[in-house]
Formats: structure tokens, C-alpha cells, sequence
């Protein structure tokens, strides 16, 4: 059998992949691609511009057509197909015969028609090639548009972000991603796309682009207004590639799509269409789950082999947008008939959250989540599997969620029926994950391997980990701790890999030891780990892409999109040359001041482009990074001992000093917090940190594990009375032994919580070195000390670090236009008007 498929994306790739597994040597299999290289993940392309090459997001490997022997002809343009004689001709003039053809053309952007469109830097943003044009007009642009606020516009935007240019959204609609999300949605998903530095104009059609005044484009829009750019990128939506199908008579929609039956099949029996250039029952589906269904299908009736029918798709989705979590479940739009909708918002956080029932309350027909989607995965199991709903459906998306759905019966997947679809990219089902793990394969990665379930767009990860311990804990197997579907190991495992191995980077660690482009979850997990043990510049080129938000800027971002820049004050110490020029700056660039309970002067509201002149003038005013955007040490808190006090006992502001300044920089599971108190009377609230020293007559108390968070915990006495030698020593095994041992995210006190042995065995290990590691504990943070660096002095004398912060084309006529960072001056200070706006709705003060 001759087969021959055109197109070689994702779909084609999965048809291929579902051939051999039924194919013998009777198959010769022929691709045509039109790219330059082998099929490769779109659904992550975005991650493109945060470092991974094309090779990271190939889905085979090179010499995959050879060990096949498969002819796979790349730069091959079919141009038409001849039904009767069954062959397909390239535009090499090649005419190649077949017994079943694949048509796997997949889809290509819409590029509305506006006059101006085609320009000079205006582009699509779909292939690799696609993506290397936009990098490289990105290095003479100031700013960047994508016109199209859905799925794709909001990928292209982050990827604009990525280059580090002033990025703006244009949309249509009234709302971001209209298809996916209501209007409240929409509301909340603007405003946290907007507080992450891109601005977003809806309802806008744009009428024609010309020459711009100050950038190469202007846009002008029907109302009249206009907005000036260096790029443009369309997304504004697909269209299938189905021009082979129009020429060689099969049938197609009236709008579009090459029309096929529930075999894939077209009107031609042997040529079948897949993925997005397919019209099944009128619709296109976009997803690559059901384009997957497709290629399985086709390929087991290719191939003769018993299959199911095509019966469409579930077209929810779950993704992160530009670090914001967006979800939609079923019938989102309450379209249903009499159908019931539960709302709750929370806009302090930026939370929305709707869910849409049947009539009599029973049933989950649909769901929209924005901000917080942790609820998706039982959201979508419900919807899928008609699952009972708890007597009051408005708990499922209230505070106390869990509680909520285990009430309802729903909770978890013990009580999914075997037949609910877990990875609906590969439809796998409960029963096969269950199936495979009863036949050894007890770890996500052999699940993986086996099942091909989270092998796509890796969204049923979350749930596949949760079958999977299910399904070992009934059988009586210890559950593994593997920190994601990357990593088959736990933090404290990795962190061993890399000390061990003396492993330098995550590209490294994930080739050597895991698999995969990494996540959310290992990346910054693995950054924070590599600081740990090597102290390295975190803002490096490779480790900057592992960094958050915070860590990437060297600053904690604020709820309008800017930033806070907070020096470091040790022991809360500051001359008043240092106070002077902190209201200088501040006063300057239009600074909100605080003092903080940690003893220091907080400045919020500065812009990125501002961070590296403020850190600046603060080095030269003797001041460095306060590092209150880490997970690592934040402040050493004291009151004034016995320098001032009359009741203190010994020097606590001295220690302070000493402690801060030896531990500054020390990255962390999280962040850490400390106070020396001069004496028992305990002004610097030392009990309610992770590390606390209290001074008595006879030397210095240690308290440990402390926490005054949500979950206050008081700090533990580890040892009494210790000379400050000692008591330096046993704080360096602590942090140490912490930072090795401790899970990802987790505070000293939760850590202590699930110590086994408790107490005792934390002071066995610290005090009585009942692990013999006390010596190698002492000299890794040697080794942290002697290499610190002041990370802002690091990124403003390194031209490459510095270039990232440069994100306007005109910064200062940028600030006087930015509704954010408008002054007014309020009791005698200058402060960003919202915080004038909200000095004015607060409680006024009742004077005596």
C-alpha cells in the first residue's frame, strides 16, 4: 500500500505515528512538507522566544524518516492531485502515485483585508520562519501590535512582551478571547493582562495601516483614532488550507474546510482529511486534541484495523496567557436551553469564576475560569462524565472548593466511571491509565511513555498524577513525590542531582535527568536550586528564562503593572545621607515610600524602563538589592539592644547587621525572614520567624521554623545560651540542611510540620551532627557567602542584562501619558494618583 500524506504538523505527525504502530513492510509511506523541517510542537511555539531552539520543539527525532523508512521530502510543495489516476504532482514537477492520500494541510492565519497589510514588518505569527522574521524586525522596534485578542493574539503577545517591546492588543470584539470567555471573564482577563504591562484596545477595527510619524506604521481604526507601531502581527483567526482539495473537485464547505465523514474520509473514499484543514458536521475544529482523534481514526481505517467513529469534540481548554491561567469547559456561554448560571468575582485578586448547570440543578454543562483555574480538571470530569452536583452547585466555585466537591461525590478520580477520557489530545481513558499501572508502569514518566497520555499539550498532567496515586495507594504502593511531569523526582531529589553532578544549568538537568521543554512548575524550581547551590547570576542568559516575573526584573511587580524597588537596610540600619537619598529618588522618579514591618523604606510604582536608573542612584547613595523579589533572604529584623535600650542585655542591631549581611542573597525554597531581639522582653518578635535570636545574660537563644503568615506558627528553641560563633555555625547547618531537603514552595514551618522526628531530629541533625554532615553544610554556605553579588550592580554594568529594561520608545513622554504613573501631590508628598484616590476613600482620622 502506497500512502502518501501532504503536511507534516502536529496531526500529520500523529497520523504517521498511529501507521506504524499497525503497519508491516507491505506500507510505503511518502511525506510532503512544505517547511524546512520536521513537525514540531505549536501548541508550545511561543516558548520560542524564551530560549528553546527548533530542535527543543521538534516532536521526532532526526533520523526518524530513515529508521522508518519513510521518503520525507521537506521544502516539497504538493500542487495537485489527479483523483483518477491517483497521484499527487510537487512543484518540482514530481508525479508520485497512491493508494490512500492524507491531506493534512492543516490551516493558515487570516490576514483581514486592510489596506496597508501587506507592509513591510507587518506579519502572521505561525511557523518557526514566522517567528525568526518577527525576532528579527524586533531588534530596530520600539513597539509591537497584534491585531486579534483571542487564544492565538494573547500567544503573540506574550511573545512580544519576550522581545522586550512595548506591546498593545487590538480587538474587534468588546471583549479578549470572545469565544472562549463571557463578558465578566473578559473584564478580569483585561485587567490582568493590562497590569502586565500590555495595553488592550477592544472594540477597535482598524481601517488601514500607512506610514507612521514616529514608528513605521500608523494604524487608523473607524473611530477615528489612531495608534503608531514598528510591528504588527495578525490573529485574527485561521482558515483551512483546502485549495488542493478545491482544484481537484473533492468536496469542501461553503466557507471553507474539505468536507469528510465520521472516518475522516473525503468524497474521494481514498483520501482522507485531518486536523484543521477537515470540516466535520459544518465545524473546523482547532484544537489538537480532536485533529489527534482524527489522525487516529484515519489511520486504523487506512490501515483496515476495527475503529471508532469521529463523533466531534469537547473543545474545552485550559492555558496560561502570559502567566495568567484562562479556562473554558463546555457550554461556557450558557447556550443550553433553560440552562442556570452561578458567578463569583473577586476583584481585589483578579479572580472570575463562572459555572453554567442543567434546569433541575444536576448536571454541569459548562464552566468559564480567569485568574485561579486550579478547579478545571474536576470541572471538566463532571461536565464530561454527568456527575452528580453537590445540593448547592455555587459552592463548586466559592472559597473551600475541595470540600465542595467531595461533597458532591465528584471529588477526585476514584469515583470517575473507567470509560472518563483522562488525556483527551491521545483519548486516553481512566481504564488505560489504570490498566497500565497495574502492568508496572508506576511513574508519570512511564505512563507517558505507554499511554501517551499529558504527551501534547500537557494539560491533563495534573490529573493523570492524580490517577496514578490514586490507583498505587489502593494497591498499598508508597506514592512518589515527583515535582512534575518533567522530573521524575521530588526537589529535594533534584537538588542532589545537581550538587552531585555539579550541574550548571536546567538545559542540562532536563537532558541528563528528565524530559520534555520543562513548565511553570520545574523551571523556576530548577533556577531557584541552581542559585542555591551556585550562587550564579540569576539573570545570566542561561538561567534568565527559568526566572518569574519578580525574579526576571529584579523586582516585585505591583497590581498596576509596575514595580517595587526595595534596598537593603541591614538590621534596619540607615544613616540620614541614606534617608535623604531615598526621598531624593523617590521624590524624583514619583516614588510611593513605605516603611515596612521588616525595617526598611519600600518605593513603589516605578516603571521598567526606570528600575535601572533608580538602582543606580541608590548604589552611589552606598545602597544594594534588598532581594524582596526572591525566594531568599528578605530581612533581619532587630530593635535597639543594649546599644540604646536600658533593658537590653546584648548588641541585637550589631548581630542584625552581621546575620543580614552574611546570608543576603541566599536563594531558598522560599523566602526567609529573621530578628535578633536584645533581650526576653522580644521588641523584634524573634519567635514568629524562620530564624530568631534572642539574647539572654548568658549568650543567644535560636528559634527556629517560626512563621507569622496566614498560618502563624511560633518559632521552636533549637539551642540556649550559644556564643556567637556557635550560634553562626548552627545557622548555617539550619538554612543549608533546609535548602536540601525542603519541597518546592514550602515555608520553614510547613517543613518542620512533616519533619519526621520532629523537633529532636532537627536538633540530632543540627546540633549533635547526628548525620555526619555538619562540616559539608558549613562549606556550601561558605561558598554562598564568599560569592555573593549585588544582583542590581550585576544587571546595570552588564549592556546585555541592562538592555532588557529598555521597553519604551520615548520613556519620559510615555510617563506623562500613562494613566498608571500621573502625580499628584497629596499632604505634602508626591505619590502615583491611585494612591491619592485612595488616601481619599480611606476612614478619616478623628483628631483630639
Amino acid at each position: 500500500m502506497k500512502i502518501i500524506m501532504i503536511g507534516h504538523g502536529m496531526v500529520g505527525h500523529k497520523f504517521i505515528e498511529s501507521v506504524l504502530e499497525h503497519a508491516g513492510d507491505e506500507v510505503e509511506i511518502t511525506i510532503l512538507a512544505e517547511e524546512p523541517r520536521l513537525a514540531y510542537d505549536r501548541v508550545h511555539l511561543t516558548e520560542y522566544f524564551s530560549g528553546k531552539s527548533a530542535k527543543d520543539l521538534t516532536l521526532c527525532r532526526a533520523d526518524f524518516a530513515d529508521a522508518y523508512g519513510i521518503d520525507l521530502r521537506l521544502s516539497t510543495k504538493a500542487v495537485a492531485i489527479d483523483q483518477v489516476n491517483k497521484t499527487v504532482t510537487t512543484h518540482q514537477g514530481d508525479v508520485l502515485s497512491f493508494d490512500k492520500l492524507i491531506l493534512a494541510t492543516g490551516s493558515y492565519a487570516f490576514v483581514p483585508p486592510i489596506p496597508g497589510n501587506d507592509r513591510e514588518n507587518c506579519f502572521v505569527y505561525r511557523t518557526i520562519d514566522d517567528l525568526d522574521a518577527i525576532r528579527n524586525a524586533s531588534l530596530n522596534a520600539k513597539t509591537g501590535v497584534v491585531i486579534g485578542g483571542g487564544l492565538l493574539g494573547l500567544e503573540a503577545a506574550k511573545a512580544l512582551r519576550d522581545l522586550n517591546l512595548e506591546t498593545h492588543v487590538v480587538e474587534f470584539a468588546p471583549r479578549l478571547m470572545a469565544v472562549q470567555i463571557d463578558d465578566l471573564g473578559g473584564k478580569v482577563l483585561r485587567a490582568k493582562i493590562e497590569n502586565l504591562g500590555v495595553k488592550v484596545h477592544t472594540q477597535k477595527a482598524t481601517s488601514c495601516i500607512e506610514n507612521g510619524t514616529s514608528a513605521k506604521h500608523v494604524m487608523k481604526f473607524a473611530d477615528g483614532t489612531e495608534l503608531e507601531t514598528d510591528i504588527i502581527l495578525f490573529s485574527a483567526g485561521i482558515r483551512p488550507r483546502d485549495e488542493l482539495a478545491r482544484q481537484s473537485g473533492l468536496s469542501v464547505g461553503e466557507r471553507g474546510g474539505i468536507v469528510i465523514n465520521e472516518y475522516c474520509q473525503t468524497s474521494n473514499a481514498d483520501i482522507y482529511a485531518i486536523g484543521e484543514c477537515a470540516l466535520w458536521n459544518n465545524k473546523i475544529f482547532g484544537l489538537v486534541a480532536p485533529g489527534y482523534d482524527m489522525a487516529r481514526i484515519a489511520a486504523k481505517h487506512v490501515m483496515e484495523q476495527v475503529c471508532s467513529e469521529f463523533t466531534g469534540a469537547d473543545m474545552s481548554t485550559k492555558l496560561k496567557l502570559m502567566g495568567v491561567d484562562v479556562a473554558s469547559v463546555g457550554d461556557a456561554h450558557a447556550m443550553t436551553p433553560h440552562s442556570l448560571s452561578y458567578f463569583y468575582a473577586d476583584e481585589a485578586a483578579q479572580i472570575y469564576k463562572k459555572i453554567v448547570v442543567s434546569q433541575d440543578k444536576t448536571k454541569l454543562l459548562g464552566a468559564v475560569l480567569v485568574g485561579c483555574a486550579k478547579e478545571y480538571n474536576d470541572l471538566l470530569q463532571m461536565m464530561l462524565n454527568g456527575l452528580e452536583l453537590p445540593e448547592n452547585p455555587e459552592s463548586l466555585i466559592m472559597p473551600g472548593f475541595d470540600q465542595a466537591v467531595a461533597k458532591s461525590g465528584g471529588s477526585g478520580v476514584d469515583l470517575l466511571p473507567d470509560s472518563a477520557t483522562i488525556c483527551s489530545c491521545n483519548n486516553v481513558s481512566k481504564a488505560d491509565i489504570c490498566s497500565a499501572i497495574a502492568d508496572g508502569s508506576t511513574s508519570l514518566g512511564a505512563l507517558k511513555k505507554c499511554t501517551k497520555a499529558a504527551t501534547a499539550c500537557g494539560g491533563c498532567a495534573p490529573l493523570v498524577t492524580q490517577v496514578l496515586k490514586a490507583e498505587l495507594q489502593r494497591q498499598g504502593v508508597t506514592v512518589n513525590n515527583h515535582l512534575c511531569e518533567h522530573f521524575a523526582y521530588s526537589r529535594q531529589e533534584l537538588y542532589h542531582l545537581v550538587r552531585v553532578n555539579e550541574i550548571q544549568t536546567f538545559d542540562d538537568l532536563i537532558q541528563q535527568h528528565g524530559h520534555g521543554l520543562g513548565c511553570d512548575i520545574c523551571k523556576p524550581t530548577v533556577g531557584n536550586i541552581l542559585a542555591s547551590c551556585w550562587n550564579d547570576f540569576v539573570l545570566k542568559p542561561k538561567h534568565a528564562g527559568l526566572q518569574d516575573s519578580n525574579d526576571y526584573y529584579l523586582g516585585n511587580i505591583q497590581k498596576d503593572g509596575s514595580y517595587s524597588v526595595v534596598p537593603r537596610m541591614a538590621g534596619g540600619e540607615v544613616t540620614p545621607d541614606g534617608l535623604i537619598a531615598i526621598g531624593q529618588i523617590a521624590k524624583e522618579y514619583g516614588l510611593y515610600t513605605k516603611l515596612t514591618g521588616g525595617q526598611r523604606v519600600d518605593m513603589f510604582g516605578a516603571q521598567v524602563h526606570q528600575l535601572p536608573e533608580i538602582w543606580e542612584k541608590l548604589i552611589q547613595a552606598g545602597f544594594e538589592s534588598g532581594h524582596a523579589y526572591g525566594k531568599s533572604l528578605r530581612t533581619v529584623k532587630s530593635c535597639v539592644g543594649s546599644t540604646w535600650c536600658r533593658y537590653g542585655v546584648d548588641d541585637s542591631v550589631g548581630l542584625a547587621i552581621y546575620l543580614e549581611n552574611r546570608y543576603k542573597g541566599l536563594r531558598s525554597p522560599h523566602k526567609l525572614k529573621m530578628a535578633v531581639s536584645g533581650c526576653t522582653r522580644e521588641c523584634a518578635e524573634a519567635q514568629s520567624k524562620d530564624v530568631g535570636v534572642i539574647a539572654t545574660e548568658k549568650g543567644w537563644n535560636l528559634y527556629v521554623c517560626g512563621n507569622g503568615g496566614m498560618k502563624p506558627r511560633h518559632a521552636e528553641l533549637l539551642a540556649s545560651d550559644l556564643d556567637t560563633q556557635t550560634l553562626v555555625k548552627y545557622i548555617d547547618r539550619f538554612f543549608m540542611f533546609y535548602i536540601q531537603t525542603a519541597d518546592r514552595l514550602q515555608r520553614t514551618s510547613v517543613w518542620r510540620d512533616n519533619l519526621e522526628g520532629g523537633l529532636d531530629y532537627l536538633k540530632d541533625v543540627i546540633v549533635f551532627d547526628s548525620l555526619g554532615v555538619a562540616d559539608e553544610l558549613e562549606r556550601r554556605m561558605r561558598h554562598v557567602v564568599g560569592t555573593y553579588q549585588d544582583e542590581w550592580r550585576t544587571a546595570i554594568e552588564d549592556p546585555e542584562v541592562r538592555k532588557r529594561f529598555k521597553t519604551f520608545i520615548n520613556a519620559k513622554t510615555e510617563q506623562q501619558n500613562d494613566p498608571h504613573i500621573q502625580f499628584a501631590e497629596v499632604r505634602g508628598q508626591i505619590r502615583p494618583k491611585n494612591q491619592a484616590e485612595r488616601d481619599a476613600n480611606r476612614i478619616p482620622v478623628v483628631e483630639a
